[in-house]
């Protein structure tokens, strides 16, 4: 009988075998990712074999697009080269003012001969590309990859990149030089900050939380391992009945909604009469490789719901997400319709209405962002991760920055080095550059179960091992997308609609993700739509809503404050934040986490 499990024991060395051949490869993939700058090898092999593929087989497409750069070529050299032979001012219309429309050759320079020319060439180009890159048959994802990539190529050529520029050759004669030593010195710098080096010239840190940013009166009333919940003082002498909990992303700091006194979110809602509850994130570090997505639903939704309900009792909440946060919201609240499920849903308040800030709740059509998730690209992300325990606030960072690279690297990096100017940054790009980090299962959870499968819009995404759905709400929703939003599109955020049977209002801001949500009253240029869907109406395409839908000048918070208080069940004392209940002075600790990594 001794004999059994001796013969056995062999089988154990092939599986330590494969375990370490796993190890290598998980190894040399995260080696050829940080080589790569986070991007698969694999994905952009595959993406490119299939447009060459592609054309290849399109012959007409091909020779069309020959027709098309040999035209190109053409009015090249009968308008820039043959008139600004004769004229060097000649050059100025033949570009039918493109260079005024792009803010890289705005300058009256750029029109002039020779470089107008050379602007009308790389024009001429983008144009050429952006045709290149829709081919019939191709698969979409890898249409966009190319399109993207080539843009990339397309920006780093630009002529505005160029020490030929003649905006850098005017400042070098003005200045003698001065501004290339400059651009050297910031350029080394930079260099030496990237390799874990001290910089020559410190860069001091502007726009701290709690001394510039985040310093709206309030305080940390329940703690943690993953959040802080910051509660503020009443400034009128009624409140709201419902106080307002909002969840902010944890990609970057919840100070978003807190900026600068003039353009605080928060700050704004408690001046309308409202309590006011926000979530700031723990910047994880090694130790919470392991927390798991709904981890972040138990510890950042549900506990700190307990607590409101502790401290404001009997109330129920208005709870509103922003970005990621709204994603996590929205699970929170289609677990909630059936308490039942979820643990301890009685320690938790009622839900007056759920509000999503640029928020998506289906994946299928994730924006640019898309552009880097793919089953390729997520796994080389938790190849990297895995070394670490958690995905670099650079590396987040860089995903944003390669969308657009045109403004936030190659713009920025010509003012740097060629005109040796640092732009002075304002509270929303000192809070950009406030990077978190992100723990390596729960985002890789993240990655596949909401954009890789979709689990939330097909009803499969499970809480507590069952599967939640967003048709069970049935409380009010304001959902709100703004128009430029690159991160979550707002045709995405419309489908919010056909997944629920409530009452939808939504407004449509004018901006970008993050300036179209910090929209204050009195902010210049500012326009919403804003309709409201019946629970009981037929489906409204997002075309069709765009046209139905009412445009506001001014700032959607006010019609949202409006919403809110028109479903609230009056007013009350305003609640001062109880003495025994305090553990910090707002902003807390949390946000004080930063990485040099």
């Amino acid at each position: 009988m001794a004999a059994a499990p001796r013969a056995h024991l062999p089988a154990a060395r092939p599986t330590r075998v494969m375990d370490a051949a796993h190890e290598f490869d998980r190894g040399l993939h995260a080696l050829y990712g940080k080589v790569g700058g986070g991007l698969s090898p694999i994905t952009l092999a595959l993406a490119w074999q299939d447009w060459a593929l592609h054309l290849v087989t399109q012959p007409a497409k091909a020779l069309g697009l020959a027709a098309q750069a040999q035209t190109a070529a053409v009015e090249w050299l009968a308008t820039s080269v043959g008139a600004g032979a004769h004229n060097p001012d000649a050059s100025t219309h033949i570009v039918n003012n493109e260079p005024l429309r792009d803010p890289r050759f705005a300058a009256p320079e750029w029109q002039q001969w020779p470089w107008a020319g050379w602007v009308q060439a790389h024009h001429q180009a983008e144009r050429w590309w952006d045709t290149a890159t829709q081919l019939e048959g191709m698969n979409r994802h890898h249409t966009d990859v190319v399109h993207a990539f080539a843009r990339q190529w397309l920006d780093m050529l630009s002529p505005s990149n160029s020490p030929a520029n003649p905006e850098i050759m005017k400042v070098t004669r003005e200045e003698a030089g001065a501004n290339l030593l400059r651009g050297a010195e910031n350029a080394l710098d930079d260099w030496r900050e990237e390799h874990g080096l001290a910089r020559l010239k410190p860069r001091e840190r502007s726009y701290l939380p709690g001394r510039d940013v985040a310093v709206t009166p309030g305080a940390v009333v329940f703690r943690n391992r993953l959040v802080e919940l910051i509660q503020y003082a009443p400034t009128t002498k009624k409140v709201q009945a419902e106080p307002i909990f909002i969840v902010p992303s944890w990609i970057m700091k919840y100070y978003i909604l807190d900026l600068s006194p003039h353009n605080s979110f928060v700050r704004w809602l408690t001046d309308q009469g409202h309590t006011v509850f926000i979530l700031s994130w723990h910047n994880p570090d090694e130790a919470d490789a392991a927390i798991e997505f709904n981890d972040y639903l138990d510890w950042g939704i549900f506990e700190p719901l307990k607590a409101i309900r502790r401290i404001v009792p009997d109330a129920p909440v208005h709870a509103c997400g922003y970005c990621l946060g709204g994603t996590l919201l929205a699970i929170a609240c289609a677990a909630l319709a059936r308490p039942q499920q979820v643990r301890g849903a009685d320690e938790m308040p009622a839900l007056a209405s759920v509000t999503l800030l640029a928020a998506e709740t289906d994946f299928k059509e994730p924006g640019e962002l898309g552009i880097f998730i793919d089953e390729s690209q997520v796994h080389l992300l938790e190849a990297m991760m895995r070394e670490r325990g958690y995905l670099t606030g650079k590396q987040m960072a860089g995903s944003f920055q390669f969308l657009h690279a045109r403004d936030l690297v190659w713009s920025a990096r010509m003012r740097a080095y060629l005109f040796g100017e640092r732009t002075d940054p304002n509270d929303l790009m000192a809070w950009n550059a406030d990077t978190t980090r992100m723990p390596a299962r729960m985002h890789s959870q993240y990655l596949h179960r909401l954009y890789l499968e979709n689990q939330l819009a097909e009803h499969r995404y499970e809480v507590e091992d069952r599967p939640v759905a967003l048709s069970d709400l049935r409380v009010p929703m304001f959902v709100v997308g703004t128009e430029k939003d690159h991160v979550s599109p707002w045709h995405s955020v419309y489908k919010i609609h056909s997944l629920t049977e409530t009452e939808v209002t939504f407004a449509l801001a004018n901006g970008g993700h993050n300036a179209g949500i910090v929209s204050e009253p009195g902010h210049a240029r500012r326009h919403y739509r804003i309709l409201t869907t019946p629970a009981s109406s037929p489906w409204m395409a997002p075309d069709a809503w765009e046209q139905a839908a009412v445009r506001h000048e001014g700032s959607w918070w006010e019609a949202w404050n409006d919403w809110l208080k028109a479903r609230s069940r009056g007013t009350v004392q305003p609640r001062t934040i109880p003495s025994e209940a305090v553990l910090d002075a707002a902003p807390g600790r949390y946000v004080h986490e930063c990485y040099n990594d």
